[in-house]
């Protein structure tokens, strides 16, 4: 069977994980127990997850031609990720981000996005977009999220929504261009001005012509299915660290759409690779291999 071919686009970062007692309330200093570096990013971190999963990526983004560009595409080329058509910004400086992971595995995300690294899309190939099973989109380049997700439209395939929280604007310019807008909880209740979960999300498909869903961290995954809200269950681990726990989320669920599984099986695949990454130190390092996730949906 050949891998199917995904296509991932976002903003990379490049990342430094520190894992601490606590996530400090007041000027202090905090000492680590430990600290891993390693290019992230929503889709980028989903695109590494799929090819654990055994899907094959190419990853489409933005970095600048400094060092820290230099590490994030060493790094993501070392998960491997195709990056032909990743550009380098001549002058641009590329995204550093520093994450705190505390003793519950809940996390503090500092990043820093350049505002002077060149938005402008038009060099992306929007003429291959059609060559790919499925796509993974996350909301930090809204430019090139548009071009891309309108092109896959137009083309018929299968694009995911990574629909986190994001600037005023994004969600509500974004989501109707995607076949499947998968939002996190907080993002689900700003775009549907609803408080409670099933209204949000039936508010939010009364807006959108794509799939909704909201993944729920330990409570699994949500969505609305002709009418119907339907959910998944996350399977109980003991948790070391949330961070990414999305992104491979959102990367599993892609793969597994893309490889014809029901939402239902799509939604359950994607849980448990989630929840498998929990258990584990380093945020999208953590992610599990195909054969890790199918002994836990066989348990």
């Amino acid at each position: 069977m050949i891998p199917p071919r995904i296509l991932c686009v976002g903003a990379a970062t490049f990342d430094t994980v520190f894992k601490v007692p606590a996530i400090p309330s007041t000027p202090t200093k905090v000492l680590p127990t430990a600290c891993v570096q390693l290019a992230g990013g929503m889709a980028a971190s989903g695109g590494a997850a799929i090819v654990r999963l055994g899907g094959q990526v190419e990853y489409w983004a933005r970095v600048g031609d400094d060092d820290t560009g230099h590490r994030t595409l060493e790094d993501l080329a070392k998960a491997g990720l195709g990056l032909a058509r990743v550009r380098r910004v001549p002058g641009g400086r590329s995204t550093l981000c520093t994450i705190l992971v505390d003793a519950a595995g809940g996390r503090m995300v500092v990043p820093y996005y350049d505002p002077d690294l060149d938005p402008d899309p038009g060099w992306l190939p929007l003429d291959e977009v059609g060559r790919f099973d499925a796509l993974l989109v996350d909301t930090r380049w809204p430019a090139g999220a548009a071009r891309v997700l309108a092109a896959a439209q137009a083309a018929g395939r299968i694009a995911v929504l990574d629909a986190d929280i994001a600037p005023a604007g994004v969600l509500e310019q974004l989501a109707p261009l995607a076949s499947h807008v998968i939002f996190s909880e907080t993002a689900l209740h700003a775009f549907a001005k609803q408080s409670d979960i099933d209204a949000a999300l039936r508010a939010a498909s009364d807006r959108l012509p794509g799939l909704v869903g909201v993944t729920l961290g330990a409570k699994g995954f949500r969505w609305l299915e002709r009418e119907t809200i339907r959910t998944v269950p996350a399977p109980k681990v003991e948790v070391v660290d949330t961070l990414s726990a999305g992104d491979v989320f959102h990367g599993a669920f892609t793969l597994a759409l893309a490889e014809g599984q029901d939402l239902a099986s799509a939604g359950r695949f994607a849980c448990t690779a989630a929840a498998l990454k929990c258990t584990r130190f380093g945020g999208r390092a953590g992610a599990p291999t195909r054969s890790e996730v199918e002994a836990m949906l066989g348990d």
